[in-house]
């Protein structure tokens, strides 16, 4: 009698893996995180006319109003004497200086005129807090803005 010698193959030996579970978890995950995702509004998509390369020769109707953000991240409205302290906490949402820049725009348009803003912003101040007065002007839609540094700083 003879003994046969059975070969196992080597693929035989090797475990399988089912990862069709580990798939599924996958997208059960993925579909998690997009569903429970808060969109923010992107903040280049702010609809704002900046001044051509030359200046105007006409002077406009309305005053223009002035907008000061200094290093700390304080905000100002105004200059001189007149000048008003707005934001200076880090609430992104500058509540005070959205309800002047309403307020000067409900004024500015019920006298048939276009809203006018000129910010000057200080060296050290962060670029964020530029963006939340940049997001200020267009929650009240004012689109034109220039960028002065013709104010001495506070």
């Amino acid at each position: 009698m003879s003994r046969h010698k059975h070969h196992e193959s080597a693929e035989e030996d090797a475990p399988k893996l089912d990862i069709s579970s580990l798939i599924d978890a996958t997208f059960l995950l993925l579909i998690y995180f997009l569903v429970t995702t808060t969109i923010q509004p992107r903040e280049q998509d702010v609809p704002m006319t900046l001044p051509a390369a030359a200046p105007s020769e006409e002077q406009p109707v309305i005053v223009p109003k002035l907008i000061k953000v200094d290093a700390g991240g304080a905000i100002f409205v105004g200059t001189g004497a007149a000048q008003l302290p707005m934001d200076s906490d880090d609430n992104r949402n500058v509540p005070l200086l959205f309800a002047d820049l309403q307020s000067y725009a409900d004024i500015a348009r019920s006298s048939g005129q276009e809203p006018l803003v000129q910010i000057y912003v200080d060296g050290g101040a962060k670029q964020q807090r530029v963006i939340d007065v940049l997001n200020a002007l267009a929650g009240v839609n004012i689109t034109k803005v220039t960028f002065t540094d013709l104010v001495d700083p506070p």
